[in-house]
């Protein structure tokens, strides 16, 4: 893993955009954002016991697996949105970028690759891509039944009681 404040710069959703300014996992951690590098199957059995995990499934984000779909998929994983549950993500093959708002509105850009696992928080804005290989497997795990609702960011979000929830749970220090 490596997290760093996003460029803003144009171009492709899949390049680095490294500005070159790192961010720390503690800072990642204020934010509410856990990171883990687990090398096996079975301490990710131990962190979904632990976390209350009880459903996973596979996904594999690549040209070759969704086809003509593919760049529209790509598109909308990258527009700026929330969920109301935690969103984790173990990589098991590939690479890709998860993108997370900071508490002053600025996107910073974490690249996972094999091994790591991430858990976004409830109500935090966040927007994912593949890196410039377009091709990630990721084992998806959820509290209860799979789903994944994203809430596109808008003045009707903004006031969602799990963005709020989030916003008054968050005491962060830059």
């Amino acid at each position: 893993m490596r997290a760093y404040w996003f460029d803003n710069a144009e171009g492709d959703q899949r390049l680095p955009h490294d500005s070159g300014r790192a961010v720390s996992a503690d800072y990642l951690s204020q934010l509410g954002v856990l990171y883990y590098n687990i090398p096996s199957e079975s301490d990710v059995d131990k962190l979904a016991l632990e976390r209350s995990y009880k459903n996973r499934d596979m996904i594999t984000v690549s040209p070759e697996k969704m086809g003509a779909i593919y760049e529209e998929k790509v598109k909308s994983f990258f527009h700026e949105h929330l969920h109301e549950d935690e969103e984790i993500r173990y990589i098991r093959d590939g690479a890709g970028f998860f993108d997370v708002r900071s508490e002053g509105d600025e996107w910073v850009r974490i690249f996972l690759e094999k091994d790591d696992l991430i858990i976004l928080p409830a109500g935090i804005y966040h927007r994912f891509t593949t890196d410039e290989k377009n091709y990630i497997v990721a084992m998806r795990l959820f509290k209860e039944e799979p789903k994944w609702t994203p809430l596109n960011r808008g003045p009707d979000v903004d006031v969602n009681p799990f963005r709020k929830e989030y916003l008054q749970t968050r005491q962060v220090k830059a």
